[in-house]
């Protein structure tokens, strides 16, 4: 049964889902359980002059009501930044942001909890807060590097390169705030057992959330535990470690009983992050063929007041097209609004600019859009020189063009129109760094009875985990997929990163495979020692593995199998690996995209998308496909409809529902054609030439869409979303 990777195999946890078998966070249940509910504060900017709980400590059920003035104090973890706050709500009297907790309930049902939060009455000393991008670029700043590297980058000589210059081209963008809003809202668990705390806890980062409880909350490391089987949903909005999360683990060790809380989906909009609000200013030199003499993109994007770290990266300018001369810049401006975080594919903002402003050069050029990619492609790293022998961007233009029909494109805007409007052709360039990070470990334990528990303190976001890495295990262990199970979301388990910046697929398949190496090595050894086994007396190197059976290569007539072997054994078999880090790729594609916008009333559909993706080796084609078309839909979404907007005044979010942050539904999506080139990469060789993949899909696609707006209407739209409003 060899040969399991890369099949379309179903998720093995489906029918528990599909059943309602599966128990997300807010499911757990545990004995004597209470509830705890915020209470947010309504100002953005200013100080708590008092805050009167009376009321609500005498309502029914009530058992404690925490505020800055009674809730424990909270240590800053060591190694705060990208995935942690740098403050801590409820530990003083000043508000940061309109929607910051000042407040928590804890009372015997949910109900009580809610009705008690509207009891609390808070005063304040307040200022107008500075909730506007635009209204502070004047005050914009290069913060210093933390992260993935430095903000302020310069290659070649930019002032030469723009002397060199046939034609040059200046162009600015503009994206606005973004919302995760998944299905599941973040909830967390607490419970104290003594001085032991097990949070039950929806996080994209077990390891990370581990972390911070247990310094922020003054414990050692082994006194607590953390546990997320399932997500419903994350895209980046529970990577960082949240205030919620501590919170709900000091009121249970206040009220020593369980604490469960959720967020209201009003209180995700400014308790879980936000892709932050961004201006670019794009401008390219290039000679008569489309060949970039110069590059300079500066990246402007909203962060808080007590924060400087940025999640709308620039990556895809320093490594997509090879650029002589090139200035990249990142620059932040201090908002009174909540903390900006990860959302899924934080490359995709500066990759929108860039690859508007190259169709914008083909024009210019009177090129094809690919012809100007093509005259730009890099065969090595931009900024190392280094080859990428596993880089086939090439294949994937050529063949998602050929698919698309790209070459019966007549370029003039307004050119192909239908009895209801205008139908545009637009393409780009995907493009987003995968991997990178630290790695994820892996436990191996084959038991008498023949069948393997893989186990890794990793999650499964909703991508497939569980099923791939089940895969990968069978096929390193030469098991049939049924006698493999695999297990993660445990601190318990051998600690792996976080699942973002497409980390999770490069990091724990390099953890299992290195660990069926390692298992299949020892039950080998045990196996060439045994005289009782066909194997005796074998050299180990010469024994492999297929179908639950160990066999000599060049004999395989001389076999025997796993369950056979440690049943005279009469103990289980248990490896172990730590994690090493993965290497950084660029998961690349091609993505060409057909519209049809209705003159009458500015609408825009979406009515076709073909892409062709470089993601290293496909280790389950059902599950990758399938991320291709979730960021193909919040493509179409970020494009043409979603939008956060924030009163000017108050600095609160005034549409956090779903009825008022819009997002593509079933009828806005059309088919999406995806193929894959399917090669390994050599530069993955631990994981199988796999690299990340998941934030990847999305890029390209925004750029797409708008590129086939312009072809359409001869109007270019570089404030997003284009909304009717702008278009008529």
């Amino acid at each position: 049964m060899s040969n399991l990777v890369g099949q379309p195999i179903a998720r093995v946890e489906s029918r528990d889902k599909v059943t309602g078998a599966t128990r997300y966070t807010a499911d757990i249940h545990v004995p004597g359980l209470v509830h705890g509910f915020l209470v947010m504060s309504t100002v953005a900017n200013g100080r708590l002059t008092g805050i009167d709980t009376a009321a609500a400590r005498t309502a029914p059920g009530v058992i404690e009501v925490l505020t800055h003035e009674t809730m424990p104090r909270l240590r800053l973890p060591d190694a705060h930044g990208r995935y942690l706050k740098t403050f801590i709500p409820m530990q003083d009297d000043l508000i940061r942001h309109n929607g910051q907790p000042i407040a928590l309930v804890v009372a015997d049902t949910l109900e009580q909890a809610e009705y008690a939060a509207t009891l609390v009455k808070a005063t304040y000393s307040s200022r107008t807060p500075q909730v506007s991008l635009a209204e502070a670029m004047s005050e914009a700043f290069i913060p210093p590097p933390l992260g993935d590297g430095p903000n302020e980058i310069v290659r070649g000589d930019p002032q030469a390169g723009l002397r060199e210059a046939d034609v040059v081209l200046e162009s600015e963008f503009t994206t606005p705030m973004h919302h995760h809003n998944p299905i599941e809202p973040s909830a967390t668990t607490a419970v104290w057992e003594g001085d032991q705390l097990t949070v039950y806890e929806t996080t994209q980062g077990i390891t990370n959330s581990h972390t911070a409880l247990y310094q922020m909350l003054g414990v050692r490391a082994e006194q607590v535990r953390v546990v997320s089987k399932y997500l419903g949903g994350g895209f980046g909005s529970k990577a960082p470690v949240w205030p919620h999360t501590i919170l709900t683990a000091a009121a249970a060790r206040v009220v020593r009983r369980p604490v469960k809380l959720v967020l209201s989906r009003a209180q995700t909009y400014t308790s879980n992050g936000h892709r932050a609000e961004g201006h670019q200013l794009v401008v390219m030199g290039a000679k008569r063929d489309g060949r970039l003499t110069v590059l300079r993109h500066v990246t402007t994007q909203q962060i808080t007041r007590s924060d400087v770290v940025m999640f709308s990266s620039a990556e895809p300018t320093r490594m997509a097209y090879a650029v002589p001369n090139m200035h990249m810049v990142q620059r932040g401006v201090r908002l009174d609004l909540p903390t900006q975080s990860f959302m899924r594919s934080p490359e995709v903002m500066t990759t929108h600019g860039l690859e508007c402003a190259f169709d914008e050069l083909a024009y210019r050029l009177n090129l094809d859009p690919i012809q100007v990619r093509l005259a730009n492609y890099a065969d090595s790293d931009p900024e190392t020189g280094r080859p990428l022998p596993g880089k086939h961007l090439r294949e994937c233009y050529r063949r998602a063009a050929s698919t698309f029909g790209w070459a019966r494109r007549d370029p003039k805007p307004g050119s192909i129109r239908d009895r209801d409007g205008f139908i545009g052709w637009g393409m780009a360039t995907a493009g987003h760094t995968a991997g990178g990070r630290p790695g994820g470990g892996a436990r191996i334990t084959i038991g008498v009875d023949g069948r393997a528990l893989v186990q890794s303190g990793t999650q499964d976001i909703g991508t497939g985990t569980y099923t791939v890495m089940t895969q990968v295990a069978a096929d390193g262990l030469g098991m049939r997929l049924d006698t493999v199970r695999f297990e993660l979301g445990d601190t318990n388990f051998p600690v792996a990163y976080t699942s973002g910046a497409s980390n999770t697929v490069p990091a724990v398949t390099s953890g299992v495979n290195r660990a069926c190496v390692a298992a299949v090595r020892a039950v080998a050894t045990i196996a060439v020692a045994d005289r009782q086994s066909p194997l005796f007396g074998t050299a180990v190197e010469r024994i492999k593995v297929d179908d639950g059976f160990l066999f000599v290569t060049d004999d395989p007539r001389r076999r025997d199998s796993y369950r056979a072997v440690l049943s005279r054994h009469g103990q289980p078999v248990q490896v172990t690996v730590a994690p090493v880090d993965t290497p950084l790729g660029f998961s690349t594609g091609a993505v060409f995209v057909e519209v049809h916008v209705d003159p009458r009333i500015g609408r825009v559909r979406v009515r076709r998308i073909v892409t062709c993706y470089d993601v290293g080796r496909v280790l389950n084609l059902r599950t990758v496909r399938s991320q291709a078309i979730g960021g193909a839909v919040w493509a179409i979404g970020f494009t043409l409809s979603e939008h956060t907007f924030v009163d000017p005044h108050y600095g609160r979010v005034v549409n956090p529902n779903f009825s008022g942050y819009l997002m593509a539904v079933n009828a806005d999506v059309p088919d999406v054609q995806v193929e894959f080139i399917d090669r390994p990469d050599p530069d993955h060789s631990l994981s199988l030439g796999a690299r990340g993949f998941g934030e990847s899909p999305m890029t390209g696609v925004t750029a797409a869409i708008a590129n086939a707006v312009y072809h359409a209407t001869g109007r270019r739209i570089r404030d997003l979303p284009i909304t009717q409003d702008k278009l008529l």
